[in-house]
């Protein structure tokens, strides 16, 4: 079973974000991992936590161990800091589960 995140971003700035999205990819991939959804988001009727969310997403790995290993990956951090956190002012893991994919 694949294991699955639902995560919405405030996004600020997107051509930096997607140079996080090209840096961090193949490091995904390598965890199993890949986007299921990806939208870009206009309106939010209801939002449980409060933060800002202008973008939604699903990401998987192969397993909730290929994840944890994932974000802690030295690449991973590297891509994060350079390109993620100066362009993503908020971030709300929506859900996470596992998946059969």
């Amino acid at each position: 079973m694949k294991y699955e995140m639902m995560v919405g971003l405030e996004v600020t700035d997107d051509d930096l974000y997607s140079q996080y999205r090209a840096a961090m990819m193949p490091i995904l991939q390598r965890y199993g991992g890949g986007f299921r959804y990806d939208f870009r988001v206009s309106e939010v009727l209801k939002n449980a936590e409060g933060r800002p969310i202008n973008r939604v997403f699903a990401i998987y790995c192969d397993s909730k161990a290929s994840m944890d290993a994932f974000f802690a990956d030295e690449g991973y951090l590297q891509a994060k800091q350079e390109f993620f956190a100066p362009s993503v002012g908020e971030t709300t893991i929506i859900s996470q589960y596992e998946i059969a994919i």
